[in-house]
């Protein structure tokens, strides 16, 4: 960007320092002229001193990435991706603090438009980056060094064409093994180190200048001739069987696709490839992971205004094709496809308007909306250790879909099922870190970005043929049909009115169930038809007093095996519809210290627990007694005939269970006056279950010795409390009730008699 103040007789260069360049929009503040909003190429850039110092605007999750790869690392995988104009980038899949993932995760491996990358299968640290014009680079993660590894022309040529989007991939056969592609495709067997060409031009050699742009050929000197844009006649996709070494596959951007079966010591060419037009570019192609003689193909012809999807199929190693685009959309022009590892008639498709699936190998296509935008999907990725697909999208980043596979089952069987839940994926259980405090961002700010992690916990997949039906949902659906018909509508029956007004809504409860049985945790899932996910977080229900919205917060569940059921309630019936499913828990490393024993961890938690419960519980009923006797004294005080000794015994309760309510709960007298007191018995226990059922460590004595204290003092005025409450309280409302004072809180009901 560059500024005139002189009506545009001279320019000079508007500020750029730690800015982005390749502007593209830009705002003028009115009451501000040093005040300016800037688009560019790397985003979102604010200045209040004009041009001087730019506030970058990082919480807008608009990066347009090419193409993405993803690693094995453990215990959680990496994503990468090729940028427009923003560099090759990775980060995490998840992490293990409860933030997400956040921008200070990610890392840049290469500068430049980043394009297709590369990661070793067998050393995730060993990553392979783009740019534009085929410069590769080698990076290793342990060092942060980058290294040039780009195949060079030999001494006589020829000058090698490199597309700004090459293609590029490690074989399944040897992890070492690269194929890198310009008008040749080459072989590196050392990482990149070395090169040699397996093939000759495997393109159609065509002259770029001799091609019709806009309706007509142009010379040289028109604007911006050749320039920012692709060589002509390049390889842009390429594919090794996982089945058998040295077949090789290989597209271009000019409509061919070329196969060896002897690593390229011989190439067969192909021109037309099914009904896609002649000169079609290959965007992807993918030897099949199932059927040696198999290979699938996605061409894309938007640059010719063609917007169709293409997606083909060989069976006989690219000798006939046949379309296997059934019905996905007639305009969304396709990018990327990749088929499932386990099962061979799924498939994915990424395309100008979504990813898209089949499980039936393209003769219906089903558009993936939930939780990603309509928006172009340009290369897809299946991890598949996690059986994670992962999308690259140009214009809003990364999105993940993790654990596809019930998408394995969803056949005609399946579906006719009343209600099913898929084989549930291997849980690992860990404590989250909160390196920022708080949850999500912390105290950084609206403008602080994190991207969610995966739901914490075990997540369960079930769906439901039908919708759980209410009697007055079933009734409106009658009564519509009948009103549709012109048929009439008559007035339900009273009872049947008063059943609907009575009726508990439809649940299906989910239940966790340890390998001897025992229910460790029920959760409430979605009655609606479908698919559904629900999470159960490692943990057992919490042992405060109940709450209608929340289960509490109770100790973290032992690794192990554990099954998980569904169960519906329809009219006040509870029926189980889908027996118990087997699945693990996984504990995620542990504790830098000796590892506990986690049985007797547990134990102590839900002793802990035990005592948390009576004594939360125990609280609860003095502040609801304490609300009792506040009643009586307001009654005997305004009821004329009662006694007002009532009142004097009713005030000599309140002050003997403020007594000991401050055994509980502490002193308040000198807590509001900020002076320190003795510790209460609940801050004790809070300080167990708050310092340490967060963590897999065993308690400290620390611990042990505040519940003993805990336990000990609780056990002294427990007796005392049921006394004044149960017996010393009852007995004074009784007397209330005797004399026929008015109602109080806690009194059952009233006496009386005709």
């Amino acid at each position: 960007m560059k500024v005139s103040s002189d009506g545009g007789k001279t320019w000079t260069e508007f500020g750029h320092d730690w800015k982005h360049v390749d502007d593209h929009a830009l705002v003028f503040d009115p009451d501000d002229p040093d005040h300016l909003i800037i688009g560019s190429d790397g985003g979102l850039y604010e200045t209040w001193d004009y041009g001087k110092n730019h506030r970058y605007t990082a919480n807008l999750p608009v990066t347009q990435f090419y193409k993405i790869a993803v690693d094995n690392a453990e215990p959680f995988y990496n994503v990468y991706g090729g940028t427009q104009d923003n560099a090759t980038q990775g980060g995490p899949s998840r992490t293990r603090n409860i933030h997400g993932i956040r921008n200070s995760d990610w890392f840049v491996t290469v500068f430049g438009d980043g394009f297709d990358p590369a990661v070793d299968p067998k050393d995730p640290n060993i990553v392979y980056s783009q740019w534009q014009y085929g410069g590769l680079m080698r990076f290793d993660r342990r060092t942060g060094e980058k290294i040039d590894i780009k195949p060079q022309e030999d001494k006589d040529g020829p000058p090698l064409r490199w597309n700004w989007d090459s293609a590029l991939m490690i074989s399944p056969h040897s992890h070492t093994r690269l194929y890198y592609g310009s008008q040749i495709l080459f072989r590196s067997d050392d990482r990149g180190d070395s090169w040699q060409a397996v093939s000759p031009d495997l393109t159609r050699n065509l002259d770029r200048n001799k091609l019709d742009v806009m309706g007509r050929v142009w010379s040289v000197d028109a604007v911006a001739k050749n320039r920012s844009t692709s060589f002509y006649g390049t390889i842009v996709s390429v594919s090794e069987s996982p089945l058998q070494e040295d077949l090789l596959y290989v597209g271009t951007d000019d409509g061919l696709i070329q196969v060896t079966e002897n690593g390229g010591e011989s190439w067969r060419r192909i021109d037309k490839i099914g009904e896609a037009p002649e000169f079609t570019y290959v965007n992807d192609i993918e030897a099949s992971l199932h059927d040696v003689n198999t290979v699938y193909a996605a061409l894309n012809n938007h640059k010719k205004g063609d917007f169709k999807p293409y997606i083909m199929k060989s069976t006989n190693r690219g000798g006939t094709w046949k379309s296997i685009t059934g019905d996905l959309p007639e305009r969304g022009s396709v990018y990327a496809v990749a088929q499932d590892h386990v099962n061979e008639k799924l498939f994915f498709a990424g395309t100008e308007f979504g990813v898209f699936f089949t499980v039936d190998e393209g003769e219906k296509w089903v558009q993936l909306k939930e939780g990603i935008p309509t928006i172009s999907v340009r290369d897809i990725e299946i991890q598949r250790r996690e059986n994670d697909l992962v999308a690259g999208t140009f214009g809003r980043g990364f999105y993940i879909l993790d654990d596809y596979t019930p998408l394995r089952y969803l056949d005609d069987e399946t579906l006719e099922t009343e209600a099913f839940v898929f084989p549930v994926k291997k849980a690992w259980m860990f404590i989250e870190a909160r390196p920022l405090a708080g949850k999500e961002k912390g105290y950084q700010g609206a403008g602080y970005y994190t991207a969610s992690n995966p739901p914490f916990g075990a997540t369960f997949t079930y769906y439901l043929k039908e919708d759980l039906e209410t009697r007055r949902s079933r009734r409106h659906k009658k009564e519509s049909e009948l009103a549709k018909e012109g048929k009439d509508v008559f007035y339900p029956a009273w009872n049947a009115l008063k059943g609907e007004d009575r009726e508990e809504k439809p649940a299906v409860i989910v239940t966790v169930r340890d390998d001897e049985g025992n229910v460790v945790r029920r959760v409430q899932g979605k009655t609606t038809k479908g698919l559904h996910r629900v999470t159960w977080d490692f943990r057992y229900p919490g042992f405060e007093p109940a709450k209608l919205e929340s289960d509490g917060f109770g100790p973290l569940a032992l690794p192990g095996t554990y099954t998980v059921s569904l169960d519906k309630r329809v009219d006040d019936v509870t029926t189980q519809i889908v027996a118990p499913t087997e699945f693990e828990v996984e504990p995620l490393g542990r504790s830098l210290l000796s590892p506990p024993d986690r049985e007797a961890v547990l134990a102590f938690q839900r002793k802990t627990g035990e005592l948390q419960r009576a004594v939360f519980g125990a609280d609860a009923a003095a502040n609801e007694a304490a609300e009792r006797i506040g009643y009586i004294k307001n009654v005997v005080e305004k009821t004329p005939g009662l006694d007002s000794v009532l009142r004097e015994r009713a005030r000599s309760l309140e002050l003997e269970l403020m007594d000991l309510r401050e055994r509980i709960t502490g002193d308040p007298t000198k807590s509001k006056r900020n002076e320190p007191a003795m510790r209460s018995i609940i801050s004790r226990i809070n300080q167990i279950v708050k310092g340490h059922w967060s963590t897999t460590s065993g308690p400290t004595k620390t611990h042990r010795k505040n519940y003993e204290i805990a336990a000990g003092e609780f056990e002294e005025i427990l007796g005392e409390l049921r006394r004044l409450i149960e017996h010393d309280l009852v007995a004074l409302e009784e007397e209330l009730e005797a004399a026929g004072a008015p109602w109080t809180p806690g009194r059952g009901v009233p006496k009386w008699e005709r």
